[in-house]
């Protein structure tokens, strides 16, 4: 756990851009509204992008069976830093994107049975906002994903502007 938070910690000295209205939240009682994974077929393919000081990169397999996987890397200096698996998956008429993190060498960040999970605020048809993890289309070739990572005193989000990658 003090590892987590050493990382976490080392993040936020890393987040050069702070935008307070890119991202939502839901409030208390709030339910998800209706969605599905083929509104986000946008975000499928292969992505990258510079962010947390190190080349960022993304894979998101095209829309399947309720849901969308994904894979995050964080290398710097060429060596990788960490990896997420990441899903966003169908849950109750709406979408909810859950992820765990890995360091370098596969060991993981959350407990075997936790995920780090964000519920669908709101969906259109070039963005979904999840409760603190924003995905924006700017178009066919650009994607920027806003994620909090503190909201006191004052909220602070890490912004990743990535480059669709050319087969």
């Amino acid at each position: 756990m003090h590892t987590v938070l050493r990382i976490c910690c080392v993040l936020l000295l890393c987040i050069s851009e702070v935008y307070a209205s890119e991202t939502l939240t839901l409030a208390p009682g709030q339910a998800s509204p209706k969605a599905n994974i083929e509104q986000l077929s946008w975000l499928a393919g292969h992505w990258r992008g510079e962010a947390l000081g190190g080349v960022v990169e993304e894979h998101w397999a095209p829309p399947f069976a309720g849901t969308m996987v994904g894979t995050f890397k964080l290398s710097s200096n060429g060596k990788v830093k960490f990896y997420e698996i990441e899903i966003i998956r169908e849950v109750a008429d709406s979408l909810v994107l859950q992820l765990k993190h890995f360091n370098h060498d596969l060991k993981g960040w959350e407990e075997k049975d936790k995920t780090v999970d964000f519920p669908l605020v709101k969906i259109e048809e070039d963005a979904a906002y999840f409760d603190g993890f924003t995905i924006r289309k700017i178009s066919a070739d650009e994607i920027h994903m806003f994620v909090v990572f503190e909201r006191e005193p004052q909220l602070k989000q890490a912004v990743f502007k990535y480059n669709r990658v050319k087969p």
